[in-house]
C-alpha cells in the first residue's frame, strides 16, 4: 500500500536563495519583509499600476511609476512585519507560520520594532515626491496597516481589511496624477478589495484548522463547507466594480475584452477550489498574480 506523504504547507523554504546567497545576519529580516515570498508584493503592485494607467490615461511617467512601486514594496513589507509581530504568538502554533523569524526565535521583538521603524520611515520619505493631496491620502492607510493584525481576534473579515489597505495605493495613484479621486476609482478599489476578499479567503483554507484550534477568526471559517460559493460571490462582484468602474474612467471597448478574460481566469479558479486540500487552494492563490497582471493589461488597452 502506498502511503501519501503529507504537503508540506510552511511558508518558509529552507535552502532557498535567501540560505545560499544572504549572510546569515540579514536572512531574518529578508523574511520578515517577505522579500522571499514576493506574491504580496506583486498583488500589491498591479493594482496599483493599473490605477497608475488609468489615472494617466495611457503610460504613467517614469518617476510616479518608480515612486509608487517602491512605496508598494516598503508598505508590503512594513505590514508583514507589523502582522508578524502581533501575531508572534500564535505562528508558532500554525503549521504554515511555524518557521518565521519571531516564533522560530531567530530575532526578538525589540529587533523586529526596530525594523519597523526603518521601514516605516523609508517609507515616508518617498511622501515628498507626492503632491500634498496624495500624502494625506497616504498618511489615511497607516491606521489599516496597524488594525488589520489584531482583527483576525475579533471579527471574521480580516480580508476586508487587508484589501482595502493592500490597494490604497490604487486611490493614490489617481491623487497624485488627477489631484482627485473620481466615483468610477473608487469602484475599482472597491472591487479589488472584493477580488482580496476572495482569493484570499482561498489563501484562509489553508490556516483554517489551526485558526480554529487557535480562536482567530477569518472568512474561510466564517463561510465554512460554502466557501467555493461565496468565493464566487466576491469574484463576481469584483468583475462587477471594474467593469462599471471602467465604464465611468472612460475605458475603451478593448478593455471590456480584458475583463472577459479576466473573469474566465477567476471562473477557472471557482471550478478548481478543493476546500478539502490546502496545497491547492495555495496554488490557487498564487494564480492571483496574473489576475493582477490581467488588470493592469486591461487597463492599459483600455486607454487605445
Amino acid at each position: 500500500m502506498t502511503t501519501l506523504s503529507r504537503p508540506d504547507l510552511s511558508d518558509i523554504h529552507r535552502g532557498d536563495w535567501v540560505d545560499r546567497r544572504l549572510p546569515p545576519a540579514w536572512r531574518p529580516y529578508t523574511r520578515l519583509a517577505r522579500l522571499d515570498r514576493p506574491v504580496g508584493i506583486w498583488l500589491t503592485l498591479f493594482p496599483c499600476w493599473a490605477a497608475l494607467i488609468q489615472a494617466s490615461h495611457g503610460f504613467p511617467d517614469l518617476r510616479q511609476l518608480a515612486v509608487f512601486s517602491l512605496g508598494a514594496l516598503l508598505m508590503r513589507s512594513a505590514g508583514a512585519t507589523v502582522n508578524d509581530i502581533a501575531d508572534r504568538r500564535f505562528d508558532g502554533h500554525v503549521e504554515r507560520t511555524r518557521f518565521r523569524p519571531l516564533p522560530s526565535g531567530q530575532i526578538g521583538t525589540s529587533q523586529a520594532f526596530v525594523f519597523l521603524v526603518v521601514q516605516l520611515a523609508l517609507a515616508a520619505s518617498l511622501l515628498f515626491f507626492l503632491t500634498p493631496y496624495a500624502r494625506l491620502i497616504a498618511i489615511c492607510v497607516l491606521p489599516l496597516v496597524f488594525i488589520y493584525p489584531l482583527c483576525k481576534r475579533f471579527t471574521h473579515w480580516p480580508q476586508a481589511v487587508l484589501g482595502a489597505a493592500f490597494n490604497w495605493g490604487m486611490l493614490m495613484a489617481w491623487a497624485e496624477i488627477s489631484g482627485h479621486v473620481p466615483v468610477g476609482a473608487v469602484l475599482m478599489w472597491a472591487g479589488a478589495i472584493a477580488w482580496q476578499i476572495g482569493y484570499d479567503t482561498v489563501y484562509a483554507y489553508v490556516d483554517v484548522k489551526d485558526d480554529s484550534r487557535l480562536r482567530l477568526k477569518s472568512t474561510a471559517i466564517l463561510f465554512g463547507r460554502y466557501g467555493r460559493a461565496c468565493i464566487g460571490l466576491f469574484y463576481v462582484l469584483t468583475i462587477a466594480a471594474w467593469s462599471l468602474g471602467g465604464c465611468l474612467l472612460g475605458m475603451s471597448l478593448p478593455y471590456a475584452i480584458g475583463m472577459l478574460v479576466i473573469t474566465a481566469h477567476l471562473a477557472w479558479q471557482v471550478w478548481r477550489i478543493d476546500l478539502a486540500r490546502p496545497e491547492v487552494n495555495y496554488r490557487l492563490f498564487l494564480a492571483n498574480i496574473l489576475t493582477g497582471v490581467l488588470l493592469a493589461c486591461a487597463a492599459f488597452i483600455g486607454t487605445w
